[in-house]
């Protein structure tokens, strides 16, 4: 071999090391300064509109994606008399579920809405994640529906409890020993700023400055 191949080889075996030197070092500091997961998704407070006496609906006349005021008229029910069906909170109809002149009962649900303005997203956690995870801490959040945008937030509740805990039978294997799974907890994180892009039930992938 001569001395400038020689130089060469030597050249990409070096700048090979540096490459897996430098990977592992970052992959160190990821692990280390950040906890990650794609488990996790856009979220709303979502609140139901309900029929409060049986009768016939009338005036129901908002579509899925008008927005209502808390307490504010949005039909009617019409039986042995005249009642007003109210929200009972700000938001946008998310889902339609009756119409007009269609029959109801007590408790009958019209709709749907939620407050786009107040969404969050909630990422299911591993347990041996939590102990480096606070109230606070920063959050880089990526949405399917907006994959080009990285949006900032914020933790704001760590959950009490594994989202398993009212399962109160563990995994078995055959052998009817007690197969040990990680499990996981639900983290609340704020979304600032989130584009009309982003919508309750996305699929979202956080980044967790721990």
């Amino acid at each position: 071999m001569n001395r400038g191949r020689l130089l060469l080889t030597n050249i990409i075996g070096l700048i090979v090391i540096l490459a897996i030197i430098a990977g592992g070092a970052y992959y160190y500091y990821e692990s280390t300064n950040f906890v990650k997961t794609d488990e996790a998704k856009v979220t709303g407070d979502m609140y139901q509109i309900t029929a409060p006496a049986a009768g016939q609906i009338k005036g129901w006349d908002i579509n899925e994606g008008d927005e209502v005021q808390k307490d504010s008229t949005v039909a009617k029910v019409e039986g042995e008399t005249k009642t007003n069906i109210k929200s009972v909170a700000d938001g946008t109809l998310v889902k339609k579920e009756v119409q007009n002149n269609q029959q109801v009962q007590p408790g009958t649900v019209l709709g749907e809405t939620i407050d786009l303005s107040k969404l969050y997203i909630t990422a299911n956690i591993k347990e041996t994640d939590i102990k480096n995870i606070e109230k606070g801490d920063k959050v880089d959040i990526v949405v399917d529906g907006d994959p080009s945008t990285t949006f900032e937030g914020t933790v704001e509740q760590i959950g009490y409890a594994t989202n398993s805990t009212f399962n109160m039978l563990p995994a078995t294997n055959s052998s009817g020993n007690y197969t040990k799974v990680t499990q996981k907890v639900a983290v609340k994180i704020s979304i600032k700023n989130p584009s009309d892009k982003v919508l309750p039930g996305m699929n979202a992938s956080v980044k967790i400055s721990s």
